[in-house]
């Protein structure tokens, strides 16, 4: 394994991604000559990072442009695990030089005193989890809440497929590493070339931002609020500009706009291209969005059922008094954003009854579609699990009988079926071990069962918020820095759908072959 060749590359990402800082420094900069003296220290912070991630970036391209090789897939898995890895130390300095700046009149008290909860917040936006330690965001300047925006837009498609779109230096290599990064187990190029393909993504991406951009901004908000709740919503990240998330826009419609870009953030991107190009039958027929609406539909009549005796506490702290209008309005945003892994909130979601608790919960697990923004296991796999379950029972009474497992018309292979179930079975044992390892890490802490297994699950299928300590009107700052790793590493156990990261772990995978 040419390691050099994978630190150029590596290079060349960090060298990306800190052009994108640097963007967002000199808007700051821009802020603060414009008269906005909040933005000083984070203007500083913003430009010092790009500077040493420029550095570090080229250092790595120079050392290793001349080192021979390829991207295999070992190499193609070891680019992907550093570009996250790393990705996020980068995407978290900001944070910390921000929080190092004593600004005269400034806070002295603010926010992101230690790297380990500027790492979590920098790994919980790149892979669009939208998990918090912060216990109020007004504390962070607004170019910095645009960064942390602008992490989850990053992650949503994925930093490792913008750079395959514009970089040509991976050559057959990017085909690999576009694999590995999509989520899905059968993610599908839409162009013949990966490098198109990749673009295609990316432009549809850009045209869905805009829109809901501009969509917010019609309904009466500012250019700041759309683009950061744009950024959050097609990313299926969560991260909102305030405490109490979508709920503070106090609007009906606002609700509605989102709603609509969290279902659309949750469809298989390739779906798109069939749209674009008139091919209506084929995106009709896509099993997986077809069941992808009906489990949305059915969790939200289940969620809205409960609620209609319910009373409905929002996060700005009013109480709605039971009625068809509240069920569906807060029962259906909240069962959309769960499924889509995005993780807003309008209501406290915690107080509500047992049952509805239980839907969103499994939803947090079954997630959005393969080939979307969205976390979870993936509708697609859910459908082959249950497929495959379903012939295994029949073939006990009926062991003569042999049943074909088709998504659609597409025949499931052997190989699939068994590599869904062994990662069905790998993500119920890193739930219940992450479970367990906050529930000893955090012995001295007043933590109970359900906060721990729901962290855990909501960090795992890149959701935010839980249940318990973390519920949608809490905050994970509370919890320990040995925590914060556990729960950082299962956002990117969870984004890269386990392998890219296990691997790691294995001696074998560093040996030359």
């Amino acid at each position: 394994m040419s390691i050099r060749y994978v630190g150029a590359q590596l290079g060349l990402l960090i060298l990306v991604l800190s052009g994108t800082i640097a963007a967002v420094g000199v808007g700051s900069a821009v802020a603060q000559v414009l008269g906005n003296a909040g933005e000083a220290a984070a203007s500083r912070a913003l430009l010092a990072t790009a500077v040493i991630g420029i550095a570090l970036g080229f250092g790595l391209w120079r050392t290793g442009r001349r080192a021979g090789g390829q991207l295999g897939r070992r190499e193609a898995m070891l680019l992907v695990a550093a570009g996250w890895l790393v990705g996020a130390a980068l995407s978290a300095l900001p944070y910390r030089l921000w929080a190092s700046v004593e600004a005269l009149g400034e806070p002295a008290d603010r926010p992101f005193r230690s790297f380990v909860d500027c790492y979590f917040e920098a790994m919980s936006g790149l892979t669009t989890t939208g998990a918090s330690v912060l216990s109020d965001v007004t504390m962070v300047p607004g170019s910095l809440l645009l960064w942390r925006a602008l992490t989850q837009w990053l992650g949503g498609l994925g930093i490792i497929v913008l750079f395959v779109a514009v970089l040509p230096s991976l050559g057959v290599g990017g085909k690999r590493v576009f694999r590995i990064e999509s989520p899905g187990p059968t993610p599908e190029g839409v162009r013949p070339k990966i490098q198109e393909t990749a673009r295609v993504l990316w432009l549809i991406y850009v045209g869905l931002s805009l829109a809901e951009v501009l969509a917010l901004k019609v309904l009466g908000f500012s250019w700041f609020e759309s683009v950061c709740h744009t950024f959050a919503t097609l990313a299926t990240g969560g991260f909102s500009t305030h405490n109490t998330s979508i709920g503070a826009m106090h609007s009906a419609a606002a609700d509605v706009v989102v709603i609509m870009f969290m279902l659309l953030a949750g469809v298989n991107f390739g779906i798109y291209y069939h749209l674009i190009r008139k091919r209506w039958r084929a995106a009709y027929r896509d099993p997986e969005l077809r069941l992808y609406l009906g489990v949305v539909f059915v969790g939200f009549l289940i969620v809205a059922g409960h609620l209609l005796t319910h009373t409905i506490h929002t996060t700005v702290g009013e109480q709605v008094r039971p009625s068809i209008g509240s069920a569906v309005r807060y029962g259906l945003f909240q069962t959309v954003s769960l499924q889509t892994t995005t993780g807003f909130c309008t209501a406290d979601f915690n107080q509500w009854p047992a049952a509805a608790r239980t839907v969103l919960v499994l939803l947090m697990f079954v997630g959005a579609s393969a080939g979307s923004t969205g976390g979870g296991i993936k509708i697609v796999r859910c459908l082959i699990t249950a497929k495959v379950l379903w012939g295994e029972m029949e073939r006990v009474f009926r062991p003569n009988v042999i049943r074909v497992v088709k998504i659609g018309d597409t025949p499931v292979d052997s190989d699939l079926r068994l590599a869904t179930l062994c990662y069905v079975i790998i993500i119920a044992l890193l739930f219940a071990g992450g479970g367990i390892a906050l529930l000893v890490l955090e012995q001295g802490q007043d933590i109970d069962v359900v906060t721990a297994i729901t962290a855990s699950a909501a960090t795992l299928n890149n959701i935010g918020p839980g249940l318990g300590l973390v519920g949608a009107v809490e905050h994970y700052g509370w919890f320990s820095k040995p925590s914060k790793l556990v729960l950082s590493l299962l956002m990117v156990l969870g984004r890269l759908e386990v392998y890219a990261i296990a691997v790691l772990f294995l001696p074998r995978f560093w040996l030359r072959e």
